[in-house]
């Protein structure tokens, strides 16, 4: 079942047989913003995480897709968005809340609402399921997405650092 996310776009929950397109949109996610590495490991990720209790969502143009109009084409056009959440706890309080795992919308799609409609869509969802917060992890050099949650209210709770460690000793 679809739903008008915007003007011009919908929202459809996605299905457990959509694995191999979630791995293509995280690839290209990362790829935005490390276009020289290798992210063959998030198939990985896809299989370990994404379940029935895991929720994805694509965005498609409105009428591209279930329209009655018979197209030139039968093969379906791809999704130009996606929202994959998961289930975390806060460790300060114990609540469950939503995780993002993944938002991204396509470039030639970018700029028109789409990432903050999302970003509507679960606080909404959350907010059904009585999640108390919504958490994510980003980039600091993907600015774009820092300004975007930073509009949105989201605030920096804490630092994820990381070492990395020489193979040699």
């Amino acid at each position: 079942m679809s739903e008008q996310l915007l003007p011009g776009y919908i929202i459809r929950r996605g299905s457990l047989l959509e694995r191999s397109l979630l791995f293509k949109f995280m690839q290209r996610t990362y790829q935005d913003l490390f276009p020289n590495e290798d992210f063959s490991h998030l198939e990985q990720t896809v299989k370990q995480y994404f379940s029935s209790d895991t929720p994805l969502w694509w965005v498609e143009e409105e009428g591209e897709q279930g329209s009655n109009k018979k197209s030139v084409s039968s093969a379906p056009h791809p999704p130009i968005a996606c929202l994959w959440v998961g289930n975390a706890i806060d460790q300060v309080h114990g609540h469950r809340h939503a995780h993002i795992f993944i938002l991204y919308v396509v470039p030639e799609h970018r700029r028109r609402g789409i990432g903050t409609a999302l970003m509507q869509y679960v606080e909404n969802w959350a907010i059904q399921r009585g999640d108390r917060q919504i958490g994510l992890q980003v980039f600091q050099s993907n600015k774009p997405a820092l300004n975007l949650y930073n509009q949105l209210g989201y605030q920096t709770q804490s630092l994820w650092m990381v070492k990395f460690l020489s193979a040699e000793k």
